[in-house]
């Protein structure tokens, strides 16, 4: 009687602690995914701010290089799709088209001096470069956070609670567009093109 009651004891401590280990992991699971939606609320602030600002910019643009319509219609639609993404996987798409976008306006800047000396263009690049630098620090945030809670949920065993608990991994990482590391090649219309000199021998 005494070694069954002995064994139920010892099944009943071992069931006390797993069951209080799989609670434990399954709480940090949910409080780092919960640190997963806090850190995308921060980045979407920011893209929400960048998006308010386009139009301005657009608007201050436009009254000077009037025939840059091109430009004008990809800002909007990449603004649009940022807008009405539902994913961060869809926001981080459109973030990039955005991102290609602005590069081209902002090119586009240099071959209208009277740009470069309007007031209201100037304050408005200067609240979108301070944006833009806001965009990069919560990027860099939310994509620590994310990996954090990936690589906790893919351990052993917290991948077997993750997945008796629902957890899985998220891959919508903030991730260099593609060319992005080479210099933009800008030509302006009526320019020469420079040749590249030489390597030396």
């Amino acid at each position: 009687m005494k070694k069954v009651l002995a064994v139920v004891v010892v099944l009943v401590l071992i069931a006390v602690m797993f069951g209080s280990m799989f609670v434990g992991r399954r709480n940090e699971m949910v409080r780092k995914r919960e640190n997963v939606r806090s850190a995308w609320s921060q980045v979407d602030v920011v893209l929400q701010r960048r998006a308010d600002l386009i139009p301005n910019l657009v608007e201050t643009v436009k009254g000077i290089a009037a025939q840059e319509q091109a430009v004008f219609g990809e800002i909007a639609r990449a603004r649009s799709a940022l807008l009405s993404a539902r994913t961060p996987q869809e926001s981080i798409n459109a973030n990039g088209q955005l991102d290609s976008a602005l590069g081209r306006l902002l090119a586009i800047v240099e071959n209208y001096p009277q740009l470069r000396s309007n007031e209201n263009f100037l304050r408005l690049q200067d609240e979108l470069a301070g944006t833009e630098n806001r965009i990069a620090v919560e990027r860099r945030r939310y994509n620590e956070v994310l990996q954090d809670y990936n690589t906790y949920i893919g351990l052993f065993p917290n991948n077997i609670i993750a997945g008796m608990s629902g957890f899985s991994r998220d891959e919508a990482y903030f991730r260099t567009e593609e060319g992005a590391r080479q210099a933009p090649k800008v030509q302006f219309p009526g320019a020469q093109p420079q040749t590249q000199p030489a390597p030396a021998k």
